[in-house]
């Protein structure tokens, strides 16, 4: 792979390239891309939808829109770092008009979607999704569906989810988002389709990425990026360089600030924390700045911040020294899993699921997430095909009109009916996913 093709300014649904040194400079391309997220419905969506405490009441716990904003702030970082020494390395992309900042602004923007398409009530509404086609009503579909498109519904995916929502065509908006296919590329983690299901060991195979639904705007990405195709069956790729960073941003984000939720919520305790902090800052804490400091969150909050910042500097300077192993397809891992404070990162982890990840509240509110996604999914769905089948009874007409008209869209096949309903219904907030659920159950008040 080539920087000059994984830098590609064009646009999803352009027909022409954009050259870099023909931005305007106040406002660049890769800058429009994340104003255009912070401004779409689907971003919004995120202030109301599970980080870590399912629809917790506590002010100071993280939504998917908080974490996707700090993701950013740490992506810009190693863009940026990242950036400065690719120009002394390939002083063509100087030549050609790319600054540092446009990593950086790449890496942030990439970074702030990459939960957009999550459903509600964490990761455990993905598998809830998943559940209602594998051993639920939806099993009823598999019969209608190539393996490929079941494949994509019993093991939906957020980040499949996600492409198709900043990229899905609709009247009048040929090209969803139109973002940038070098933010595009960094976003994708997982440039392949749900089959063959985890193929290999490489990073690039962990999941999916596109929907079948999504596979020729795929390919036409894969192709203008220049990825390299992996010899395996069915489509797959390696990675955009620069998603590594994306992913490691967003690592960086949720093993600390997670933790830090915990400490405040008071599922860890702060002594029992520190001594797993303190190896990750023990070279810059300063144990006198943070003893005079009087309060639990201050003092959480200066460790956090010491934490992320060396975590930036330590994968920042791995991505470098294996640019050419990245660029040709040959680095099997995320950048974290090669740092030297692997094992520290790895105990705050195992501490975070044990304390809170298996904590009661986050149990209780995930088994409610499980009934709610279910019978979302079933009677949309129901009325989705019933309608296209011509026999629509009166009350599926009434919950058609729940739906917004993009996604209930006239299609042909069963798979992309079901398919708009599984994005309809991810797209939704934990509470007005509720809130529809209390609807249909006939409890209006």
């Amino acid at each position: 792979m080539n920087w000059e093709q994984l830098l590609s300014l064009k646009r999803y649904g352009d027909t022409n390239k954009r050259e870099r040194a023909k931005q305007d400079e106040t406002r660049l391309g890769f800058e429009v891309d994340f104003d255009r997220i912070i401004f779409s419905t689907a971003f919004r969506s995120l202030q109301d939808k599970t980080q870590v405490i399912p629809l917790s009441k506590t002010d100071f716990v993280h939504t998917r829109l908080t974490h996707s904003l700090e993701v950013s702030v740490v992506g810009r970082s190693l863009g940026r770092i990242v950036g400065k020494e690719l120009l002394k390395r390939h002083p063509n992309l100087a030549e050609l008009g790319y600054t540092f900042n446009d990593f950086g602004a790449i890496v942030a923007a990439a970074s702030v979607m990459h939960d957009i398409g999550n459903p509600p009530f964490g990761h455990s509404g993905e598998k809830a999704i998943g559940e209602y086609f594998k051993t639920g009503e939806g099993l009823a579909y598999k019969s209608q569906l190539s393996d490929a498109q079941y494949q994509d519904l019993i093991d939906f995916e957020g980040n499949a989810n996600g492409l198709k929502v900043v990229t899905e065509h609709k009247d009048g908006a040929q090209g969803g988002l139109r973002l940038s296919y070098a933010t595009l590329g960094a976003f994708i983690k997982y440039p392949k389709e749900s089959l063959p299901k985890k193929p290999t060991q490489h990073i690039v195979d962990k999941k999916y990425g596109f929907f079948q639904s999504e596979k020729e705007g795929f390919l036409d990405l894969a192709n203008e990026l220049g990825l390299l195709k992996k010899e395996s069956t069915g489509i797959s790729f390696y990675r955009h360089p620069l998603a590594y960073l994306v992913e490691a941003a967003d690592d960086i984000c949720y093993s600390i600030i997670d933790f830090e939720d915990g400490i405040n919520l008071g599922l860890i305790e702060e002594d029992f924390a520190l001594e797993y902090m303190i190896s990750l800052v023990k070279n810059t804490i300063d144990i006198k700045k943070y003893h005079s400091l009087q309060h639990k969150k201050d003092r959480i909050s200066y460790l956090r911040a010491l934490a992320i910042g060396v975590l930036i500097n330590e994968a920042a300077e791995i991505f470098l020294a294996n640019e050419t192993a990245i660029l040709e397809g040959n680095f099997e891992k995320g950048l974290l899993d090669r740092c030297k404070y692997e094992a520290q990162i790895k105990d705050i982890l195992n501490i975070s699921i044990d304390k809170i990840y298996r904590s009661k509240e986050v149990i209780e509110k995930e088994v409610a997430g499980y009934k709610i996604i279910s019978d979302l999914l079933h009677v949309f769905i129901t009325a989705l095909n019933n309608k296209s089948d011509g026999n629509p009874s009166n009350y599926d007409l009434l919950i058609l009109n729940l739906i917004p008209e993009e996604h209930q869209q006239e299609k042909s096949s069963v798979y992309e009916r079901i398919l708009q309903i599984c994005s309809y219904v991810a797209s939704l907030s934990d509470g007005y996913a509720i809130t529809l659920h209390r609807k249909i159950a006939g409890n209006v008040i």
